[in-house]
């Protein structure tokens, strides 16, 4: 079980007679080893400048087989791409108030509803108010057929061409709410009515690092699609960690399908700042388009917001992006929220950055 008093957090995994050979804290501010202190696993750790900490425990058996599980004495979970993780929240965090607006109940899409931490409502209650449709658009070069879901809202409201297209759009809708976000927002008149295109990964690692057959699909397959579909001329791109990068790297191969960038903790990686993942597979494609853009003069510059958490390890790499975007002529917002490389932390960041965003790229 957890406890946070504000100013540390203590860990502790329970062990009355001391069967494991050891106890790791992974969790998404730092990784630690707990010791043994009577009857179980403690850790007490400095309070961290974030608001919210995901978290699961390494266990090293005495044979030396490991296993990792969630807390068995925290019941609050978050799910993620690589399944659910214990939070702990600081005293003073507050979840997005959009997660808790009444929103009228549709059928109309998939299990889309997000309750706290991105966690689905099993009965589809408070369900975003919207119509789904899907577009299959081939990729003649990826050799590949792209399956894109698609929201649009219902009502009086017109989305009048405006496209949001967004890479992982599945994990997007599943863990960080964007569609319930959107339906919130074009409800509220937060921002302008506009479609929601989720788009799958694919072969992620290969599609989303840089790849320039996976650039062209985008820009010159998938958007013009898009655009026609929906007679689209203003497309703005969402993406995060790879997803971000990927974004960003499509809009300066083909500048011209895109009208604003939302990237958060964009995989910009250098070696001087991201040694630690010089194992990836495409870590020499990434390196070599980071330091393209870094030293170029000039971009084709777009409204663009760049967030990322203030624990990530991507920090230092999407502040460097931010300042080079900037000094290309990129109207450039860099936020640095209280949180480190999580969907939760990507959620809680949609208002008011997104928010801001969309409004100065569709003023109207």
């Amino acid at each position: 079980m957890e406890a946070w008093d504000g100013a540390t957090v203590r860990f502790r995994y329970p062990d009355p007679e001391k069967r494991l050979a050891g106890v790791r804290l992974l969790a998404s501010v730092r990784h630690t080893d707990l010791e043994f202190a009577g009857a179980a696993w403690e850790l007490r750790l400095e309070a961290p400048p974030v608001r919210r900490i995901e978290y699961r425990f390494e266990l090293t058996h005495p044979d030396g087989t490991r296993e990792t599980v969630t807390d068995p004495g925290n019941p609050s979970l978050a799910p993620g791409g690589f399944g659910d993780s214990s939070v702990v929240h600081a005293p003073d965090y507050r979840e997005p108030d959009w997660l808790h607006r009444s929103d009228p109940k549709s059928t109309n899409g998939p299990e889309d509803t997000n309750g706290p931490d991105g966690t689905n409502s099993p009965d589809g209650t408070n369900s975003p108010d919207g119509t789904w449709r899907t577009v299959l658009v081939p990729l003649r070069g990826l050799r590949a057929t792209c399956e894109i879901r698609i929201w649009s809202p219902d009502g009086p409201a017109s989305p009048r061409g405006r496209l949001l297209i967004a890479h992982d759009g599945g994990d997007y809708e599943r863990f960080a709410g964007l569609v319930r976000y959107t339906s919130v927002m074009i409800r509220a008149g937060r921002v302008p009515a506009y479609h929601l295109a989720l788009l799958p990964p694919g072969d992620r690692d290969e599609w989303y690092s840089a790849s320039p057959a996976y650039a062209l699909a985008l820009a010159g397959e998938i958007v013009p699609r898009l655009r026609t579909e929906f007679q689209s001329p203003a497309v703005v791109g969402v993406g995060a960690s790879l997803g971000a990068l990927a974004m960003l790297h499509a809009q300066r191969r083909h500048p011209a399908g895109f009208a604003g960038l939302f990237l958060q903790s964009g995989s910009y990686f250098q070696p001087r700042h991201d040694s630690q993942e010089a194992g990836f597979a495409q870590w020499g494609r990434i390196v070599r388009f980071t330091e393209k853009v870094l030293r170029a003069g000039r971009g084709p510059a777009v409204p663009a917001t760049l967030t990322c958490g203030v624990a990530e390890e991507n920090l230092a790499n999407n502040r460097d992006m931010a300042d080079a975007l900037r000094d290309q002529g990129y109207p450039i917002v860099l936020t640095e929220n209280p949180d480190a490389h999580t969907w939760a932390g990507w959620r809680d960041t949609l208002d008011p950055h997104l928010t801001s965003l969309l409004c100065r790229v569709w003023p109207d």
